[in-house]
């Protein structure tokens, strides 16, 4: 059976980090003696995460968590942005944080094509260091033999509740945009496989779009374009009641502003966050709110009802990007510090707490679908979908129980 994770994160839980505990993960060597001495030497911190153009939540997570603990314990590096060509950089990029003699744990996120083979490496020369992966674009079983420990979104449950929601919402068809490269990742062609099943259980269409690679040589800004271009055919193709999904991040904010001008609904992002595409596609300028997503949420809410897109916008009320940087280094600082074990789920919802007080989660071990096996140190998370309007709302997705079929669909 699937195990089920439903708690409010609240202020009440950030104050209780210290006392987190849990169960033992057999990879990790934070043995008591490497605590200790940790905490006498001192340790650090790495976190690697793509360019602001590529993912700016990811990276605005790992610069809150350098600002909370300073520059001299929280190490950051930046992949390259074009990481499908530049294997060997984006590898050694992540390689080369394990030279550091204080470094305890690199956490990478998002955790893109390289990364096993760099914790490989890193493991062989420092198997001391910790490696955290979230969002692996990698095959979570192939990730999961080199990482200690791999925190995706629950692409799983979200494939189904993302279609429930848009039926709730009224919509009739439900349109898919990626391209071959994110369509090879198991994560992502599985989602589209439950994605359609929850189609044909609500009665919608399902369709599927296929837009510029934005690693490719059209770069960001020839896959943007793309999308300017096409979503006014899209709405015209399949009417205002259809309902939009990306599987990339460029592509986010020329999709959000065509669908406020042109009609159609949007439930949350492929990592959903009021600042994932929304800024942008309203021409919002954030600085005084920034890094109060209470505040952002509420002035990119009051942006959308007055574009005319009440109850028709949706996202996650905290960024999961920046959660993900942010968290994942603050479970990984409790472990080192011996207040926790990494492979406690319970811990890690903690962790990601003390950066989005007050969000409900939900989540469960990975499943392989081919051997119905789950992995005890591969977690998949989900927060709330929020939906925009005069008052917003939360669909309570967090407390809707996923049929159990749909975690043996592919």
């Amino acid at each position: 059976m699937k195990k089920l994770l439903s708690l409010l994160v609240s202020a009440a839980m950030i104050t209780s980090l210290a006392g987190c505990s849990g169960g033992g993960q057999a990879t990790v060597q934070t043995t008591a003696a490497a605590t200790t001495e940790a905490k006498d030497e001192g340790f650090h911190i790495g976190i690697v995460t793509g360019s602001v153009s590529q993912g700016e939540d990811d990276r605005r997570g790992a610069e809150a968590f350098q600002a909370k603990y300073g520059e001299d314990m929280v190490k950051l590096a930046i992949y390259p942005d074009n990481f499908t060509e530049e294997l060997e950089t984006t590898i050694q990029t992540i390689v080369n944080m394990s030279d550091d003699p204080q470094m305890k744990a690199i956490i990478v996120n998002q955790a893109i094509p390289g990364t096993t083979e760099a914790f490989r490496q890193i493991k062989e020369r420092r198997p001391d260091i910790l490696c955290i992966a979230g969002e692996s674009h990698e095959d979570l079983p192939e990730i999961g033999s080199a990482a200690d420990l791999v925190v995706n979104n629950d692409f799983v449950a979200r494939g189904y509740l993302m279609i429930r929601t848009a039926h709730e919402l009224g919509c009739d068809t439900f349109v898919h945009i990626s391209f071959p490269r994110h369509m090879s990742y198991e994560t992502m062609s599985r989602r589209v496989a439950i994605m359609k099943e929850a189609c044909k259980e609500f009665g919608m269409k399902f369709e599927m779009e296929t837009a510029p690679d934005p690693t490719t040589d059209v770069g960001v800004p020839g896959a943007q374009a793309y999308i300017l271009e096409h979503v006014p055919e899209w709405i015209s193709k399949y009417g205002t009641n259809s309902a939009y999904f990306c599987t990339n991040d460029a592509h986010t904010e020329p999709l959000l502003k065509q669908l406020l001008e042109y009609g159609g609904c949007f439930i949350e992002a492929d990592l959903p966050s009021p600042l994932m595409g929304y800024p942008g596609a309203l021409g919002l300028d954030l600085t005084q709110e920034a890094g109060d997503f209470e505040k952002i949420l509420s002035k990119v809410e009051a942006a959308v009802c007055e574009k005319g897109g009440a109850g028709r916008f949706g996202t996650w009320a905290f960024s999961y990007g920046y959660t993900v940087s942010a968290g994942l280094a603050e479970h990984a600082k409790n472990v080192i510090e011996g207040k926790c074990e990494l492979d406690d789920i319970d811990a890690i919802s903690e962790a990601y707490g003390a950066f989005s007080p007050g969000a409900e989660w939900n989540g469960s071990n990975y499943t392989n679908v081919d051997t119905g096996v789950k992995s005890g140190n591969i977690f998949l998370i989900y927060q709330d979908t929020y939906i925009m309007g005069d008052p917003g709302h939360y669909m309570e997705s967090t407390k809707v129980e996923v049929p159990e079929k749909y975690f043996t669909v592919k």
